[in-house]
């Protein structure tokens, strides 16, 4: 990018909403903390009893729709996408954008969002009222890429090693 005061890139990833709770035996994030959290099965039982909706994992389609609209916001946006990978339970994202890493995630997830209830038929007031509240989990992983190597990387990851 142009512009120094933002980075070449970003590689934005977040996770279906239950798929990834705190505790998880595969290790997990917290917030203000930094690393890989060891496996608690206690915190990750109580994190699943506070859940208000299933896990959500997508189907073929349902992973369709998530990176079409993606690439629509794109488009509409006129941000860069160099790689995008919607798994059946997290989506990994490499974009170049003038703007802040947050905002570009949160905008994706109001998006994919809402074509994913109007998809399963969400679409009149009593079905928005009814229907799904929780896609996707709160917050999500974004790393700033500010060299060519990086951004190399990160799409050979996202396209090759998802």
């Amino acid at each position: 990018m142009e512009n120094p005061l933002w980075p070449l890139a970003y590689h934005i990833t977040w996770t279906m909403y239950g798929t990834w709770l705190p505790g998880d035996s595969r290790g997990w994030i917290k917030a203000g903390e930094w690393g890989i959290q060891p496996p608690d099965a206690e915190l990750e039982r109580h994190a699943r009893e506070r859940m208000v909706e299933t896990a959500v994992v997508l189907d073929s389609e349902q992973r369709a729709l998530v990176e079409q609209t993606i690439r629509d916001h794109c488009t509409n946006r006129s941000w860069h996408l160099h790689a995008v990978n919607v798994r059946t339970t997290h989506v990994h994202v490499v974009i170049s954008a003038e703007c802040d890493a947050d905002d570009i995630m949160n905008q994706f997830k109001a998006w994919c969002s809402r074509k994913l209830s109007d998809q399963a038929g969400l679409t009149t007031k009593v079905a928005e009222k009814a229907g799904r509240r929780h896609w996707f989990t709160e917050g999500g992983d974004k790393n700033k890429i500010e060299n060519e190597q990086y951004l190399d990387n990160a799409i050979r990851y996202v396209v090759e090693l998802q």
